[in-house]
């Protein structure tokens, strides 16, 4: 046998008892998202990649940039497009950037409670799933921030107040920033990162947010003052790129939707009692807390909640979306009430 022959043997059978490296071999799956480092979010997120590389002998490693350091979520969903990114957790604003029937999610006063909130999640999510597979998305799973206050430089009791102030919107998203102008408001459309320069700045001096975050991110400090008027729940989904995902084995797939699954309940069951608790930490720190002064005030937010729901049907959420939601919505109501 020649040099050659012996040369192309070894080859083959180097080649027949060397473990063949996995589709994801060498490239990590990087995830990007908004939620600050320390968070619960974020230890959950690092919890379910470390359990993912243990149940998969290293075959799915997940790369965390927690913090808004890859960008406001319109920037995350662009490089998730053009694969800079593999996956992310996103808030419903960055979820709207791929389908806006996510935009039910935002309704002022729509859901009355996290159980009803948490049912129409898992009714809906054959509904989400079909909508992002089309848009080459998977979705992995849900996760809750807590309940949206209207957090602000002054005090706050009727739409009246709100009407005076600069309000934070999303930067990108052009029709809620032309529903709050058409309504009298006056939005200013920024990204996440810069809400804190803003509020400092004088740019914004109001700002709908959960108090987890705004405790988390300090940004009650310069805006002291909170409603204690639930407006909407903060809703997130982690999806990745059906690249990436498809890259994957059958098995690790499951491993990594058991875990998200794992990761869901955890949130459910972590994130509505932290409301209080970041609110009661705020308020010794300074936070004062208003509610509307008299009924005149608080049914003034209802009707104005009730416009901006019937006004947001097709013009803002797709009426299948909106129709669909309503319906299943109302299911709960009947089955509890």
């Amino acid at each position: 046998m020649n040099r050659r022959l012996l040369l192309l043997a070894a080859l083959a059978a180097a080649l027949l008892v060397s473990p063949r490296p996995s589709a994801a071999a060498g490239k990590p799956i990087k995830l990007a998202t908004l939620v600050p480092e320390g968070s619960v979010w974020v230890k959950e997120l690092k919890a379910l990649a470390g359990d993912a590389k243990t149940q998969t002998a290293g075959r799915v490693e997940i790369r965390i940039y927690p913090g808004g350091i890859a960008g406001d979520d319109p920037d995350v969903v662009r490089k998730l497009r053009i694969g800079q990114l593999q996956a992310a957790t996103l808030s419903v604003a960055g979820l709207q950037d791929i389908d806006d029937g996510f935009a039910v999610f935002g309704i002022p006063r729509f859901f009355a409670s996290y159980d009803e909130l948490f049912y129409v999640i898992d009714q809906m999510t054959p509904y989400y799933t079909a909508k992002l597979d089309k848009q080459g998305f998977v979705l992995l799973g849900w996760g809750s921030a807590g309940w949206v206050n209207l957090f602000s430089s002054q005090p706050v009791y009727g739409p009246a107040d709100l009407k005076r102030l600069k309000m934070f919107v999303w930067a990108g998203d052009n029709k809620m920033t032309q529903w709050w102008k058409t309504n009298g408001y006056h939005p200013v459309p920024l990204a996440a990162t810069d809400v804190m320069t803003g509020l400092t700045t004088g740019m914004i001096e109001a700002l709908p947010t959960t108090p987890l975050y705004a405790l988390s991110l300090q940004w009650y400090r310069p805006a002291g003052n909170m409603l204690d008027l639930p407006v909407a729940p903060l809703i997130g989904a982690t999806i990745v790129d059906k690249r990436a995902w498809n890259a994957l084995a059958p098995a690790d797939q499951e491993v990594l939707r058991q875990l998200a699954k794992r990761m869901q309940q955890r949130l459910n069951q972590q994130v509505p009692p932290q409301d209080q608790k970041a609110i009661d930490e705020m308020t010794h720190r300074g936070l004062k807390v208003t509610k509307p002064r008299n009924a005149d005030e608080t049914k003034a937010w209802d009707e104005a909640a009730r416009q901006f729901a019937a006004s947001m049907r097709q013009a803002v959420v797709p009426a299948d979306a909106f129709d669909e939601a309503v319906k299943v919505r109302d299911r709960y109501r009947a089955q509890h009430h």
